[in-house]
């Protein structure tokens, strides 16, 4: 029988001799794709009767979902914590610029920054989908500034706050607008932080545990008010102690609620976490770890001076110092090369390594249905890699966007 679905007229196209990541298998099978989504061919066969308008040869490349970067603070020179004139502009030529990394997706970062900042900033951030223009923006992330002193890291003392009286309302008139926000990183140790995880759950914005002193029940707290996430475990947070394990702890909970799962981010640069952590949290809690880079502006650019928000920061090498010390502030590390870096520190699958780039992200936020996977139906943002990793070349909505040009560029 026909399918009752009106048929569309829109060029189909088939995406040959490849293997595809899907059902957490490389499966040898065909890609095909129609108007920005992944295409079930039994339906086009035996509803349709329909075919490929055209076939492309992969030629044996892996494709594998866009990657999506939820904590990146800029990079290419430009700083998504500076509120400058040209903001618009600078938030356009990072998200082309990481096509060629495989990012089809991403959630730009501003670290602690003062009030106006924010007024200024966040107003010029605008969910939208990606295409030749660049990667899609799924909505802000604001790291701080309600986090511990402690553990501030890179983040300036000076902007640091609490929530008094009003908790939820501090919050509000801080950041100036909710409209385009995805997460919040915030410290749950700090007084009335528990209305303030509720309140932002309930608006959808994912409420991330960071740059904190928080034990482990002050954790799982969090989490049983609605917390999701963990921003770059590890770094910024209490050590693993085996009487207390902070929030590190959170990978292992019994006190997680049913159905609910904590993800957790990781700079999987050679940098910010030793091999053996990274191996220790991804045995414990595999479904959970999701990659990021915490890029700064300095990503892609040569060694020398940068910023990060309101601080100066240091490239030297692959480490980033705030200037004049030995801070870690951020990474200039590419999604890419963190998977690949990944995938060799743990010994994991190919299939293990691409889906913490692009299934959990996903999952994390709650758009798996649409993307983070090729399941039929799903955008059609997919990369296509070669055996190492490497990217070949980048679709969005199955339209390529970048691709790597004969000289290896």
């Amino acid at each position: 029988m026909p399918s009752n679905k009106s048929v569309s007229d829109a060029p189909i196209v088939q995406f040959t001799n490849c293997r595809i990541l899907r059902d957490h298998q490389l499966q040898r099978e065909d890609l095909w794709v129609r108007e920005g989504k992944i295409l079930n061919p039994e339906k086009l066969f035996f509803d349709e009767k329909g075919s490929a308008d055209t076939q492309l040869d992969c030629k044996g490349s892996i494709i594998a979902p866009g990657f999506i970067d939820v904590q990146i603070n800029g990079g290419f020179g430009v700083d998504f914590s500076l509120a400058t004139d040209d903001f618009k502009s600078g938030i356009d030529l990072v998200s082309q610029k990481i096509l060629s990394h495989g990012v089809t997706s991403f959630c730009p970062t501003l670290v602690t920054s003062p009030p106006s900042v924010y007024h200024q900033v966040l107003p010029q951030i605008n969910v939208r989908n990606g295409g030749a223009h660049g990667a899609g923006i799924l909505g802000a992330h604001l790291e701080g500034p309600f986090i511990s002193k402690e553990k501030k890291g890179a983040h300036p003392e000076h902007c640091l706050r609490t929530f008094e009286a009003g908790a939820f309302q501090d919050l509000l008139a801080t950041y100036g607008s909710l409209d385009c926000v995805r997460i919040v990183t915030l410290a749950p140790e700090m007084k009335r932080s528990s209305e303030v995880i509720q309140e932002l759950t309930k608006r959808g914005i994912c409420v991330s545990l960071g740059h904190s002193v928080a034990n482990l029940s002050q954790a799982e707290e969090a989490v049983q008010h609605g917390a999701t996430f963990i921003t770059h475990l590890f770094n910024a947070m209490l050590p693993f102690h085996h009487r207390d394990p902070g929030i590190v702890g959170l990978l292992t909970s019994d006190k997680i609620p049913p159905g609910r799962r904590v993800f957790y981010g990781m700079i999987s640069d050679g940098i910010h976490t030793n091999p053996a952590a990274l191996r220790i949290a991804h045995r414990a809690h595999p479904k959970g770890l999701v990659l990021v880079t915490d890029a700064i502006a300095g990503m892609g650019l040569a060694p020398g001076r940068h910023t990060l928000g309101q601080q100066v920061v240091e490239i030297d090498g692959l480490n980033t110092y705030i200037a004049g010390t030995k801070t870690l502030s951020g990474s200039v590390a590419t999604m890419d090369t963190c998977v690949r870096h990944f995938q060799e520190a743990t010994g994991c699958s190919v299939e293990t390594a691409l889906e913490a780039a692009s299934l959990h992200p996903a999952q994390l936020l709650g758009i798996e249905h649409n993307k983070g996977t090729l399941n039929y139906d799903s955008d059609a943002d997919f990369l296509m890699l070669n055996d190492n990793l490497y990217v070949q070349a980048t679709y969005i909505a199955g339209q390529e966007v970048w691709r790597q040009d004969a000289s290896g560029m």
